[in-house]
């Protein structure tokens, strides 16, 4: 897009202005956040293709059909997490036994691999591959500069095609505080392992940590009966900054090289789009006002603020505000210690065991952890009835796992992988199926499939669908 300069005849004054309003924005915390874009698929190094518009994103019985993806750190010891037993016959173990009651709502997969993330002339770095390679199927660049690259992820390619039938196309939430730039991993850059979701090959979509302003971005902020009304003035207010930030954009054009001219028109473009997003949130018209009061902010408590992310989640599938969603509990190599549960050391530390019995049974301890939270989202969404007399779990499909299986290793095959959720009666949950050394990517295909997403042919590293799932 071509901005006209604004003409004056002190230019020094004139950039003195800007850059004094630009650190007014920024000393009250304004910030900007790229949007969804329309279409993202590209040459991308996912060489995922989507061409065709999809169909409505519905179970048989007119349903919306709900997606999410939850991510754990630092893999799972092996013994606690894969059941024995076939069928009505699959006996659960340790991990599991949290999702006892729950054993007809999900399967366990075996065999499902990220071989994108393994160690190869690119050297250390496994916990940035194995989490950037998670939802993209695709080989990270290693640096720790500005020159990321990544791919598009798979929860974008559903939103850039279903996204449109909510207020929000997607959802990002994280449980722990995230670092977008910085060396993380052996010189990975830190966007790899903070970020599950992204746009393009550059641009990831940051989680959110606090469910205070999850809340309040979904529903408003206040007391109930009060939302609405602050949601409108909200929306207001960004439309009124995104106009400030194209004015004042657009006076510094005429300043710029060629190359910064581009940089500057995908950023203007990437504002329009942020307008559209306002749009397409008004198009639905009122936003639900749930009864439960606004979330003060991050507890202190890990525990209670996972389970606070997970009521977000499910408000927002309840609401019908998104039915895309992504939760990364912890970043990828994570060390943070477990004092609720009486473990003083921290995760990754002890993921690598050496076969320590003492350090196996701690890391043990924050799987099961992880597990019980994760059994209580879903148990809420078992109890939570759509119009068709279902629960929102068997009108949705959602994975839970890690990049890494071993992280004692550091081994990318065979992940700890389980997906609840029937699909709207697609899927056949109750049991443990068994692939052959499968990309993971084949997995998300079939999913996509059932989303309602068309014309993806390939994604990432996927030789193509999974079958009997």
């Amino acid at each position: 897009m071509k901005l006209k300069p604004v003409s004056s005849p002190d230019r020094a004054a004139q950039r003195h202005h800007h850059f004094s309003r630009r650190n007014f924005l920024r000393g009250i915390g304004v910030c900007v956040a790229l949007p969804a874009f329309e279409s993202l698929l590209g040459s991308s190094a996912s060489a995922a293709v989507a061409v065709e518009a999809a169909p409505l994103a519905t179970t048989a019985s007119g349903m919306p059909l709900r997606m999410a993806y939850v991510y754990f750190p630092n893999g799972a010891i092996q013994p606690n997490w894969w059941p024995t037993g076939e069928g009505k016959d699959l006996q659960l173990a340790r991990t599991m036994k949290p999702l006892e009651s729950l054993r007809q709502q999900f399967q366990i997969f075996g065999g499902l691999d990220h071989r994108n993330a393994t160690p190869g002339p690119d050297g250390a770095g496994d916990h940035a591959r194995a989490s950037g390679t998670f939802l993209t199927g695709v080989r990270v660049k290693k640096t720790a500069g500005s020159d990321i690259h990544c791919g598009v992820s798979i929860d974008q390619i559903a939103a850039n095609q279903v996204g449109h039938l909510t207020r929000f196309p997607s959802l990002e939430l994280t449980a722990e505080a995230t670092h977008r730039s910085g060396n993380c991993d052996s010189g990975y850059s830190c966007a790899y392992q903070n970020n599950l979701s992204w746009q393009s090959a550059t641009v990831p979509v940051a989680p959110e940590s606090n469910p205070r302003l999850v809340f309040e971005r979904l529903f408003g902020a206040g007391l109930p009966g009060e939302r609405g009304n602050s949601l409108k003035l909200r929306k207001a207010q960004q439309r009124s900054i995104l106009d400030f930030v194209l004015e004042d954009a657009g006076s510094l054009e005429d300043q710029m090289g060629t190359r910064d001219r581009q940089k500057l028109d995908e950023y203007l473009t990437s504002v329009r789009e942020i307008e559209k997003r306002i749009e397409q949130a008004e198009r639905f018209g009122k936003a639900p006002d749930p009864s439960m009061p606004t979330p003060d902010g991050i507890p202190h408590s890990f525990k209670e603020h996972i389970q606070l992310m997970f009521e977000m989640m499910a408000l927002a599938f309840q609401t019908d505000s998104t039915r895309i969603a992504t939760f990364l509990l912890a970043n990828e190599g994570s060390n943070r210690a477990f004092p609720e549960i009486g473990i003083p050391e921290g995760h990754h530390f002890l993921s690598h065991h050496r076969s320590q019995q003492d350090m196996v049974d701690k890391v043990a301890e924050i799987d099961l952890f992880y597990m019980q939270q994760f059994a209580g989202f879903l148990e809420k969404l078992d109890r939570a009835k759509d119009l068709d007399g279902q629960s929102i779990l068997h009108n949705s499909m959602i994975v839970y796992g890690s990049g890494h299986s071993d992280a004692n290793r550091h081994t990318h095959v065979n992940l700890p992988v389980l997906l609840a959720g029937a699909g709207g009666g697609s899927l056949t949950p109750g049991r443990h199926v068994t692939f052959d050394g499968q990309p993971m990517t084949n997995l998300f295909l079939s999913m996509a499939d059932r989303l309602g997403v068309s014309g993806l042919k390939q994604f990432g590293d996927s030789t193509g669908r999974v079958k009997g799932i």
